[in-house]
C-alpha cells in the first residue's frame, strides 16, 4: 500500500494470498475513507462486499503470521522442551507404578526406570500368572524414557542455533526451558533480569506477594552450576549476575544473532568474584547491588 493507493489495489478478490500480503506489507501515512476508495477503484460493489474482503484478507494475513511464528526456531524448541518433560515425567510416574504392580509377582522388582529396562528386555515374567499387561507397561515405560532422550538430545542440537549465546551461558538444556517458561525467545529478550531471575519460582514468589513466604532468590536457574556450586549465603548474588548476563544473551540472540563469548567469559569472572567471598569472609550482597540489564 502506498499514500495514493489502498491496500486492495491492483488486487483481485480471489487473490487471498495477495490480499493477505497487501495488510501485512502495506502501510499509510493517515486513514482514509478506504470503502468508498475500493468502490470506485471497481473492486467491491459497495460497503459490505468491502468489508466481507478486509475481513478474509486480514484473517488469512493473521493465519500466516501464526504459521510463521509457530514454525521458527524458538517456538520449536519450546514445544520440544515441553515435551521432552512430558515424557520423562510420565516415564517415572509409571515406574513407581510399575514398581508397585510388579512387586506382586516378581520377586526382583525394584523401582524406576532401569528396573522397567530390565523386566521389559528379560521376559523372566513370561508365563507367570497376570504377568502380560505389567511387561506391556514396562515396555511403554522404556518407550517413554527413550523418547524423551531423543528429544533431549534435538533440544540439545537446536538450541545454539536458535539462541547461541543464550546455549553457551546457560547450557541447551536449561536455554531452551528459561525460552519455554517465557513463551518465547522475544518475550524472554523483552523481560528484566528480575524476571529471569525467578522464572519458574512462580508458585514461591506469589507466596512471597500475599505475605506467607519470603522473596525467592531463583527460580529454574538454581540449576546452574553458577548458582548451585556458590554457597546458599552468596546464591542471591550469584542468581542475580547469571540471570543479568542471561537477560543480555537473549536479547543479542534475539535482536542480532551474533554469538558473543565475551558475556560467557564475563559471568565467569563474576561468578568467580562472588564465590571467593566464602575465602575472604564477605557475606552475602557485599557488592553493590549485584549485576544488571546494561
Amino acid at each position: 500500500m502506498t499514500d495514493t493507493d489502498g491496500w486492495f489495489a491492483d488486487a483481485t478478490r480471489d487473490d487471498e494470498e495477495g490480499l493477505a500480503a497487501a495488510i501485512r506489507e502495506g502501510s499509510a501515512a493517515e486513514p482514509r475513507d478506504w470503502p468508498r476508495e475500493a468502490i470506485e477503484a471497481g473492486f467491491a460493489a459497495d460497503e459490505d462486499e468491502y468489508y466481507d474482503a478486509l475481513h478474509a484478507a486480514t484473517t488469512a494475513a493473521t493465519r500466516a503470521a501464526v504459521t510463521e511464528l509457530e514454525q521458527a526456531d524458538d517456538r520449536q524448541l519450546v514445544h520440544a522442551v515441553r515435551a521432552m518433560d512430558d515424557c520423562r515425567r510420565t516415564a517415572n510416574e509409571l515406574a513407581e507404578r510399575l514398581a508397585e504392580w510388579a512387586g506382586t509377582v516378581d520377586s526382583e522388582a525394584a523401582s524406576g526406570i532401569e528396573y522397567a529396562r530390565d523386566l521389559a528386555a528379560s521376559g523372566r515374567l513370561e508365563g507367570e500368572p497376570g504377568a502380560k499387561p505389567i511387561t506391556s507397561l514396562a515396555a511403554r515405560v522404556v518407550d517413554l524414557a527413550d523418547e524423551a532422550d531423543d528429544l533431549r538430545e534435538y533440544v540439545e542440537r537446536q538450541t545454539p542455533a536458535a539462541a547461541p549465546n543464550l546455549a553457551a551461558l546457560a547450557g541447551p538444556v536449561l536455554a531452551a526451558r528459561l525460552i519455554s517458561l517465557a513463551g518465547g525467545l522475544e518475550s524472554l529478550a523483552k523481560k528484566p533480569s528480575g524476571t529471569v531471575q525467578v522464572l519458574g519460582a512462580e508458585d514461591a514468589l506469589f507466596a512471597h506477594l500475599r505475605g506467607h513466604a519470603s522473596s525467592p532468590k531463583h527460580g529454574i536457574i538454581y540449576t546452574h552450576d553458577a548458582v548451585r556450586g556458590t554457597r546458599s549465603e552468596d546464591r542471591g548474588s550469584a542468581s542475580r549476575a547469571l540471570a543479568g548476563k542471561l537477560s543480555i544473551a537473549a536479547r543479542v540472540d534475539h535482536y542480532s544473532g551474533d554469538y558473543r563469548p565475551e558475556l560467557e567469559a564475563e559471568l565467569v569472572e563474576r561468578i568467580e568474584t562472588i564465590q571467593a567471598r566464602a575465602e575472604g569472609g564477605g557475606g552475602d550482597d557485599a557488592e553493590t547491588g549485584g549485576e544488571t540489564d546494561d
